[in-house]
């Protein structure tokens, strides 16, 4: 099933719009365009409900929120919702300022999300309506390990039945919920948090994903966090092997992701079904 949502989007080359963050916006549409999809960023309010309009899919990422796109997110969310394009979330920090947690609960209440995604630390704030983290970056109790899988999962399922939505808590562990069924994805390499903009690029290729396989959101989900894991891994491997650094892993995750297969992609990952 997973190797088939890959397929999809190279055969289908979903459009994705993006109203994301603009530290990471051009790895966002990097990643999505080495997927096989097509990235669009456009979040002036004048034009966002056009260009979704003619896009699969919306991402919304508050990394650098501003009141400027609140309205623009908003907007476009709305509009997506009316043409039943999915639409995905990333809480980009959101425990760690008023604005971000109530934008987030804003966004929640006016428009409908097919999936999101966000670190531990995110997902609970967003679950317990506080602030949990001092930064953008997963808190270090909230890092998910063998010992308290469970709990994440458990955090999860609550959000996404209460939002009827599918969740994606990424880290060393990845777990996506669509509140019943649970996979555990064990790809991916610390690494690849010594690079800015992993996560955004992850929700930008969610967003490829689901736009090329909307009728199949869990599994779309599933397979887009699979395959930025495993490059991650690929890339790792290679960056070691001729010991470069962290501006070369970029380079690599992009390429690897460019190049990846439906073989690659099954003869790789490393899940679990709970």
């Amino acid at each position: 099933m997973l190797d088939k949502m890959l397929k999809n989007v190279y055969e289908k080359s979903p459009i994705v719009h993006c109203i994301t963050n603009y530290v990471t916006v051009n790895d966002v549409a990097n990643i999505i365009l080495a997927s096989g999809a097509s990235p669009i960023m456009a979040d002036d309010i004048g034009e966002v409900s056009d260009i979704t309009s003619i896009c699969n899919s919306l991402v919304i990422n508050i990394g650098t929120l501003n009141t400027r796109t609140i309205e623009s997110m908003i907007e476009a969310g709305k509009t997506s919702n009316k043409l039943g394009h999915p639409v995905i979330l990333d809480p980009v920090g959101v425990g760690a300022s008023k604005l971000r947690m109530e934008t987030t609960l804003r966004l929640l209440q006016e428009v409908k999300f097919f999936v999101i995604r966000g670190n531990a630390s995110e997902i609970k704030a967003i679950v317990n309506e506080n602030k949990t983290t001092s930064g953008v970056d997963v808190s270090l109790e909230d890092i998910i390990d063998e010992d308290n899988i469970d709990k994440y999962i458990d955090v999860a399922k609550s959000l996404s039945k209460a939002n009827d939505t599918v969740v994606a808590i990424t880290g060393p562990i990845d777990i996506i919920t669509n509140g019943e069924k649970a996979y555990l994805i064990r790809n991916g390499h610390e690494s690849m948090g010594k690079i800015t903009g992993t996560g955004c690029m992850l929700s930008g290729l969610i967003g490829a994903y689901i736009g090329a396989n909307p009728d199949n959101i869990l599994e779309s989900t599933t397979a887009a966090v699979a395959s930025m894991g495993l490059c991650g891994e690929l890339a790792n491997h290679k960056v070691v092997e001729k010991g470069l650094g962290t501006g070369s892993l970029r380079t690599y995750l992009i390429d690897f992701m460019s190049n990846l297969d439906e073989e690659t992609l099954m003869g790789g990952i490393k899940i679990e079904s709970r």
